[in-house]
This record gives C-alpha cells, sequence and structure tokens, in this order.
C-alpha cells in the first residue's frame, strides 16, 4: 500500500488501517514506549505523524517475524540512529534466528512423537475402547519421559 508523503497528521484509526495494527496495539506501543506519544487535538483525540506509520509498520514486521518487544525497540532504535553499525540489527537477528531454529528442531521433535502416538494408535487398536487406547498406554507410561515415545508392544486391541 503506498501512502504519500507529508500526507498530515493520521487519526488512530487512519493509522491502524495503513500499518495493520489494532488500535489497542497502537495505544499499547505508545504506552510502552515503542512509539513517542500521539500529538492531542484540542479535543483529547490522538493525531500521529508520516514518522509514526513508518515505526508502526517496522513494529508491526517484527512482531510478525517473532521479535520480542525488547528485541523491537532495539531494532526500533537502531532504525533511528545513524552513528550505529548494522551489524547491531544483524546480531540481533542472528540471535533470534538460533532460536527460532531451537524452536524448530523442538516441534520437529514433537511431531515425530505425535505422528508415533497415532501410528500406534492406527496399528494397534483404532476402534477398540477408548480407555485402552495406545495414546494412553504410551502417556502414562514412565518411559514415556521424551516427547518422541515409542508405541506399546501390547496395544489395546493386541
Amino acid at each position: 500500500m503506498n501512502h504519500p508523503k507529508n500526507s498530515g497528521p493520521l487519526a488512530i484509526g487512519a493509522l491502524a488501517r495503513q500499518t495493520g495494527l489494532a488500535v489497542s496495539a497502537i495505544r499499547y506501543y505508545e504506552e510502552i514506549g515503542l512509539i513517542k506519544p500521539a500529538a492531542r487535538r484540542d479535543s483529547g483525540h490522538r493525531f500521529y505523524s508520516e514518522g509514526a506509520r513508518e515505526v508502526l509498520t517496522l513494529i508491526r514486521h517484527c512482531r510478525d517475524f517473532g521479535f520480542s518487544i525488547e528485541e523491537t525497540r532495539e531494532l526500533v532504535s537502531l532504525s533511528a540512529s545513524e552513528g550505529r553499525d548494522c551489524v547491531e540489527a544483524r546480531e540481533i537477528a542472528h540471535v533470534h534466528l538460533k532460536a527460532v531454529r531451537q524452536k524448530l528442531l523442538q516441534l520437529h521433535t514433537l511431531e515425530t512423537g505425535l505422528a508415533r502416538f497415532v501410528q500406534a494408535c492406527t496399528d494397534q487398536c483404532a476402534g477398540g475402547p477408548a480407555p485402552q487406547c495406545a495414546i494412553f498406554t504410551e502417556l502414562g507410561s514412565n518411559t514415556s519421559k521424551t516427547l518422541t515415545p515409542q508405541p506399546s508392544q501390547s496395544g489395546c486391541c493386541g
């Protein structure tokens, strides 16, 4: 979406539409200091500059990528600091990338375990009484402490 430069002050609703953020999110980001406080009209309504739209768009994208509020705060600060090196932004992104990769490994392990549960039920007891399902056998087993449980040998219907 193209927005003309110097388009004048923006009401919070217009700013929300242009940035893809909820009005409540904009108020929150203002409250915690991620964006400068809005100017106020005599009526008390907030209005924002074009700069606020740009910063809020950056914040939304940071949050879409899963950066924490503090990481986002640092990235916003870096985006406005001519005297700082972009290596700082790269380091924040690199640390976040490592965390995302770790989560992906954990999710893969979880997926493997769940797939084994489903397969154990399919192979051993699907259609049998629910309390005797291989899934419950595995979940209740003392040896099922990892996220990659092995299907039981007996099953509920075997």
